[in-house]
């Protein structure tokens, strides 16, 4: 294994498309409505905001381990591991693991100071509420992610949608706008139903390591229909940004996105082997992604006519 597939495979850089579409939508939405846009600076916060992402991968993983919920999942009969498996299968020392979890960080610091003596100070916000939200999602003695009180998923809204697309905005305009807020939220809720939904993968180990997810307190019968409620929500603010203009009206092929996901649900029952959810993490994953890149072509085309 060359170091490119080492790295690619300890940070999960596959994943890395549900942090990078915030940012085109934030600098796409500075093109649109403001008619401003620096290439360089694009360039930059891609840089400083992918590293961040990796970064909150591998924190994450980094503190599963040492707190035992990646063992307790590796050691549970049926239960699918989302970890990268590096520490928990013994691939990667944790010494040189946390040194290139850091090292991401360091880039993502350097990242957001660059962009702040060109921008101002307030990147250094989005960038600190980001870093901090990564690192004590699992870190103690915060760890807001073994809660189950919905601050997990509010954390997720935060660094997947709000911060990025506000940042992104910012970074091209020096200005804060409520509609980037606004377009932050269908790709940001699609985002956290996506970790949402991960965790019924893994459940079970979570609650024999204390980890208390909302599958882990609800039980899979309301957390299915919380997540449910979570794609009606995401699409349900892709039709409000498209109603307030925020959004051109052909942005409404983005609904097609929503199909096979509702289709995966409707095979769902009330109770489940982990392996049922793959489907379910899979078209997740898609109607994110997928719905993004409508919503970025959307606007690109309405910069480019308008």
């Amino acid at each position: 294994m060359n170091k490119w597939t080492l790295f690619r495979k300890a940070s999960r850089f596959q994943v890395i498309p549900v942090m990078l579409i915030p940012v085109f939508l934030g600098a796409l939405g500075a093109f649109v409505w403001k008619g401003e846009f620096h290439p360089v600076l694009f360039i930059i916060t891609l840089i400083g905001a992918g590293a961040a992402h990796l970064f909150s991968n591998m924190i994450n993983d980094l503190w599963d381990y040492r707190n035992g919920t990646d063992t307790a999942a590796k050691n549970t009969p049926e239960v699918i591991s989302t970890n990268s498996g590096f520490l928990a299968g013994g691939i990667m020392s944790e010494q040189t693991f946390a040194r290139l979890t850091w090292s991401l960080l360091g880039l993502g610091v350097l990242c957001g100071f660059v962009l702040s003596l060109y921008s101002g100070w307030p990147v250094l916000v989005f960038g600190g509420l980001g870093g901090l939200i990564a690192y004590f999602y699992v870190a103690p003695p915060i760890q807001f992610g073994y809660r189950g009180k919905g601050f997990s998923e509010v954390a997720i809204l935060l660094s997947f949608g709000v911060l990025p697309i506000m940042g992104s905005y910012y970074v091209q305009t020096g200005d804060l706008s409520l509609r980037s807020v606004l377009l932050s939220l269908p790709i940001g809720l699609l985002t956290t139903l996506l970790l949402f939904n991960h965790h019924f993968l893994h459940w079970q180990a979570d609650k024999q390591a204390g980890k208390n997810t909302l599958v882990v307190v609800w039980g899979e019968k309301r957390a299915l229909q919380f997540s449910k409620m979570l794609l009606l929500l995401a699409y349900g603010f892709l039709l409000l940004c498209i109603v307030l203009g925020i959004l051109p009206i052909y942005a409404l092929v983005a609904l097609l996105t929503a199909i096979p996901l509702y289709q995966v649900y409707g095979r769902l029952k009330e109770h489940n082997a982990p392996a049922a959810y793959l489907p379910l993490m899979g078209a997740s994953l898609q109607a994110s992604i997928r719905c993004g890149i409508v919503m970025m072509a959307a606007l690109l085309i309405q910069g480019i006519l308008q």
